[in-house]
């Protein structure tokens, strides 16, 4: 499984940036999640979508103003997200996690994912 992130970048505060994520799977059933880590800071889940059912779901803090999707079940899986703050400033990292039985579980910590990406810095700054 290869795993590569593209799109980060320097954002103002209140901006948007579109992060993808592609992912080169032979997995029937797969979680990709989305995390990031500051510096000093512990890597946190963001995102995640799950591929048997294509549910997602979100950190609370950016609820709202983050959005998680993919075209027809099919890769990249893109994570747009506005109205940046400051505290969203993070390497943003690309994961995935086999679920060989479907089960559609959903998964927030970073050792429960199988294969990572390289990571994207975002920096949201004045």
């Amino acid at each position: 499984v290869h795993v590569a992130e593209s799109g980060g970048g320097l954002v103002q505060p209140g901006g948007s940036l579109r992060l993808s994520c592609s992912v080169r799977v032979t997995l029937d059933y797969y979680a990709i999640g989305g995390f990031r880590q500051a510096p000093v800071k512990e890597r946190e889940f963001v995102s995640a979508i799950i591929a048997v059912d294509e549910n997602r779901y979100y950190l609370d803090a950016v609820k709202g103003r983050f959005a998680i999707s993919r075209d027809n079940g099919k890769m990249p899986v893109h994570l747009q997200m506005n109205d940046l703050k400051a505290e969203d400033t993070a390497v943003y990292y690309c994961a995935v996690r086999n679920d060989p039985f479907g089960s559609g579980k959903y998964y927030q910590l970073p050792e429960e994912y199988d294969w990572w990406g390289q990571g994207t810095q975002v920096t949201v700054s004045s």
